[in-house]
């Protein structure tokens, strides 16, 4: 696929949802990563898109008449479908702004600092994601509000995946945009430099009192309608850290370990899978485990940088 829709996916295979005003176009597989799902908000005087995964490169004039686009949070997949609006306004959450402004910013959102890493992403999000920064991009705070006429949409601020990480809500219609807080069977996804584990709890915590009707993920699930479902997936997904914990509180019961054969160990991915952000991932999520395990005096660490089980 490219840029100028060449070998494009047929505009008649995108499955896409209607709420009101607000209408969801699925990207492959439910939006399973590298793809997304797309959010199109119709108001009376203004045409705005929440994210632009790749499926918006397929969904034609109707995408690409947006003129202002709110990002939940800023990473590659997110943006693939800024290349098309040269003209509409970009917002980003004031943490992850700088990732939205240039790609030095987006690098180091990541935590990259092998120069061979980040010169490899480029090409790579260049070709896969159409990545374009957009130096004017403007950072928005926790409450924000945007009125689109008939529609507004308010901003509330649940970190965790990322610094800014926020979820979009529209109303009247009672739709929660959640972002990649994306039910999926993985789990939370904590391994970036500006993500946090401690974050990601608390937004977990309190995502069930947004007043919502429809709760639509980036990824995977899509569309929520029913409330229990909804919260019986959220369950399972938040689950996935006691797991993990679990996991490499095993891992240190069968003997003392670094944190480097810990992650030769893995915690996320399986053993022997050495894609190129692997690591990076590994050694972050689990060096936040151990910090609360090493709070709680579960885990304690010897002078050799062994971790072993407290008490």
């Amino acid at each position: 696929m490219n840029s100028d829709g060449v070998n494009q996916r047929s505009q008649t295979r995108i499955q896409r949802a209607a709420f009101g005003r607000v209408s969801v176009f699925f990207g492959e597989k439910s939006g399973k990563y590298p793809d997304g799902n797309q959010v199109l908000i119709r108001g009376s005087d203004t045409l705005a898109a929440f994210d632009t995964p790749i499926v918006s490169n397929y969904i034609g004039a109707e995408f690409d008449a947006t003129e202002l686009v709110v990002l939940g949070h800023v990473h590659e997949d997110h943006m693939a479908g800024l290349h098309r609006l040269p003209n509409a306004e970009v917002y980003a959450p004031e943490a992850d702004v700088s990732a939205a402004r240039s790609w030095e910013g987006l690098a180091a959102h990541f935590g990259w600092e092998s120069e061979e890493r980040i010169a490899q992403a480029l090409e790579a999000f260049r070709r896969d994601f159409f990545y374009v920064p957009r130096p004017d991009a403007k950072g928005y705070q926790d409450g924000m509000t945007w009125d689109f006429g008939q529609v507004t949409v308010r901003a509330i601020h649940m970190p965790g995946h990322t610094a800014g990480h926020t979820v979009l809500l529209v109303e009247p219609e009672g739709i929660a945009f959640i972002g990649d807080i994306d039910l999926s069977g993985f789990g939370p996804y904590y391994g970036d430099a500006c993500s946090s584990l401690a974050d990601f709890r608390r937004s977990l915590a309190r995502l069930p009192d947004i007043p919502a009707k429809v709760w639509v993920t980036s990824h995977h699930r899509g569309v929520y309608t029913d409330r229990e479902h909804f919260l019986k997936d959220l369950a399972a997904f938040a689950a996935k850290i006691d797991e993990r914990e679990q996991r490499l509180l095993a891992l240190l019961g069968e003997s003392p370990k670094t944190l480097e054969q810990l992650v030769e160990q893995r915690l996320l991915y399986p053993p022997g899978f050495n894609a190129g952000w692997v690591t990076d991932a590994e050694t972050r999520t689990i060096s936040q485990h151990l910090s609360e395990l090493l709070a709680d005096g579960r885990v304690t660490m010897d002078e050799s940088g062994f971790y072993r089980l407290g008490g």
